[in-house]
């Protein structure tokens, strides 16, 4: 099989989830008390794919965050005047590349498959391939939902021969306008199906979404104090619940304090609460 490399976009800005994205980066914000980009390193490991050889990040907005949390990790790759879309972030990983196929996964996107670990569960992407056609890991489209390839939503991770990379631009673009569709043109494109749960967490809605289906019933990190009442909700590490809270997601360090009351909201330290409706 053809050398694979992976690499995890992480430089976005978030700005849909503002305000939390205001001092923490998207790639960062936890999911079931584990920030996005570890979810994504974790499966990229599943696959073998392992340490700063291997696997790349790339950082951009409050990127002194991103490359203290991967260092030592992966490579990492900063974008210094500003996010370069997913396009510019790979291109201009291009040397590191260095004729490989690239298996690119954005750190936003939640996967989980119940029967299958972390990596197995998208290993269909890697499974027989000749090195020369695009990949795109899909989920069927919504009832109403335009776009898309043949009926099919990304889903979160996408696989790229060199002979796309070798090519691609170092300035602002997407992998849909400079790799994907450009493959489906040629008739170069292949869709996997994921067979497990998979959301963006672009938005406050669906970021909580995430976090709930990760929670199960309910999960707390064990250095969580909880005194008052937690139903369906994410507790992180060192928050302290005094109040109640149901279908919530309590940051690590963030307090609710006695006699409040939340419900389907984000809290993060210094008492900054988000809606989702």
């Amino acid at each position: 099989m053809t050398e694979v490399c992976g690499v995890v976009l992480a430089a976005g800005e978030g700005r849909r989830l503002r305000p939390l994205t205001e001092a923490v980066p998207k790639a960062l914000c936890p999911v079931g008390n584990l920030p996005l980009l570890d979810h994504a390193l974790r499966r990229l490991t599943g696959l073998g794919l392992i340490g700063p050889e291997q696997v790349a990040v790339n950082a951009a907005y409050l990127a002194d965050q991103v490359v203290r949390h991967a260092t030592g990790r992966t490579h990492l790759s900063v974008e210094p005047d500003g996010p370069l879309g997913t396009s510019g972030g790979v291109a201009r990983l291009r040397k590191w590349i260095d004729g490989r196929g690239v298996l690119v996964g954005n750190a936003d996107a939640y996967l989980a498959d119940p029967l299958r670990e972390p990596g197995k569960d998208i290993a269909a992407l890697l499974a027989g391939w000749s090195g020369d056609t695009v990949r795109l890991l899909t989920k069927p489209c919504r009832p109403g939902e335009t776009g898309g390839f043949s009926g099919n939503r990304f889903a979160g991770f996408s696989l790229i021969p060199w002979r796309y990379v070798a090519v691609l631009k170092d300035q602002q673009a997407d992998l849909v306008g400079t790799v994907w569709r450009p493959a489906e043109a040629e008739g170069a494109l292949e869709l996997i199906g994921y067979e497990g749960h998979y959301l963006d967490t672009g938005t406050p809605a669906l970021y909580l979404e995430a976090n709930l289906h990760a929670a199960g019933t309910g999960l707390a990190d064990p250095s969580a104090e909880v005194t008052g009442v937690a139903v369906e909700s994410v507790i992180g590490a060192g928050a302290r619940v005094a109040g109640s809270v149901t279908r919530c997601v309590v940051w690590p360090g963030a307090t609710v304090a006695a006699g409040e009351t939340l419900t389907d909201v984000i809290r993060a330290p210094g008492g900054l609460t988000v809606p989702v409706g």
